[in-house]
């Protein structure tokens, strides 16, 4: 259980700062789809309801939620791998609570305005956004989030808090050493 929440905590940060533009893009999608959760009626509870999901206002708000402060927190890169975990799982429901039934022909959501209207080239075509939005989650969940992140900056002052303990610690028990060797003369 330690490994796991040491492998959560502090994910590698050595990874290029060009991941910046991963966090942004990720967390962006998941930022701005949070907020259209809340401002239009039919992309939050009104596709939750339509999709039969359980308690839709409840949870429409929750989802809602969890992308805007997820998304803010991915494009910062602080918590990332805590982030990347449920941003993964809502993937997954969003495109098993969609897709199968656009490729059945069943959806309740309106079909796509341009043919392919059913079948597996319009599930394709309907499923890119939550496809690279998974990827890249997946991406950031196991390389961890870069080096311009304030996952980065934290396991940096982590370190530099261990090297100063550590010098003391040693300064401490030099200081000591010399008092029990002067004692001892």
């Amino acid at each position: 259980m330690k490994s796991i929440m040491r492998w959560l905590t502090q994910p590698p940060v050595d990874g290029p700062r060009s991941m910046v533009l991963l966090r942004l893009m990720a967390g962006g999608v998941f930022f701005w789809e949070g907020i259209l959760k809340f401002v239009y009626v039919n992309q939050g509870v009104g596709r939750f309801t339509k999709l039969g999901m359980p308690f839709p206002i409840f949870t429409a708000d929750f989802v809602g939620g969890l992308e805007i402060v997820g998304g803010l927190l991915l494009m910062a890169g602080l918590l990332t791998r805590w982030m990347a975990i449920p941003f993964v799982i809502e993937m997954i429901v969003a495109m098993l609570s969609t897709k199968i039934s656009l490729y059945l022909g069943t959806s309740p959501l309106p079909l796509p305005p341009a043919p392919p209207k059913i079948g597996i080239w319009a599930v394709l075509h309907e499923i890119r956004s939550e496809y690279a939005q998974i990827i890249v989650v997946l991406y950031l969940l196991i390389n961890g989030p870069g080096k311009w992140s304030l996952d980065a900056l934290l396991a940096r002052l982590r370190a530099t808090q261990a090297s100063e303990f550590i010098g003391r610690t040693a300064l401490l028990g030099l200081v000591s050493r010399s008092s029990e060797l002067r004692a001892s003369s």
